[in-house]
């Protein structure tokens, strides 16, 4: 596999988000067979892009764009977020989620810790996380105990996980 990973450009911005919903939208479709609402807007992607200290990136392979990821880089403390890791529906399970985390980590070495959440319906997604990229599952939000950062018209923010993964 011929993998690389790039900064979006804004050449790259329409397609990027287009496959970034269309990821989403049909992972949480193979759980919810009566799903009828947009799990990922635009308006979501756009507000996470222009935080002070987000980067975007693409996933190359042999040509193609067929993930990214958008991380917050918090300079002064170190402790990153994850916001966003995705692969093309259709090419998943080749490997190249696990190329776009690892490439992730080596472009920021001085990370403290990693965190990220993930929907309670995300199973895939929590075993990729937990089993492949060495997370930790810290906190589960709920309706009891909620994320005061998630927007509550967020579909699967009445449950979520928060993982975290600490650096060496």
């Amino acid at each position: 596999m011929n993998f690389k990973l790039l900064s979006v450009t804004q050449e790259d911005l329409t397609e990027y988000k287009n496959d970034l919903q269309d990821a989403f939208q049909k992972g949480a479709a193979a759980e919810f067979t009566d799903l009828d609402t947009e799990i990922l807007t635009e308006k979501e992607i756009d507000k996470v892009l222009s935080k002070t200290g987000t980067v975007a990136y693409k996933a190359i392979v042999d040509g193609e764009m067929i993930g990214g990821a958008i991380v917050l880089i918090e300079e002064e403390t170190q402790h990153n977020h994850l916001d966003f890791l995705y692969v093309k529906y259709e090419t998943q399970i080749r490997g190249v989620g696990q190329a776009i985390w690892n490439e992730i980590e080596k472009l920021q070495p001085e990370t403290k810790v990693w965190e990220t959440l993930i929907p309670y319906f995300e199973k895939r997604n929590i075993h990729f996380y937990v089993n492949h990229c060495g997370f930790h599952i810290v906190e589960f939000f709920n309706p009891y105990h909620k994320d005061p950062n998630i927007s509550e018209d967020m579909v699967g923010a009445d449950y979520c996980f928060r993982f975290e993964k600490k650096m060496m």
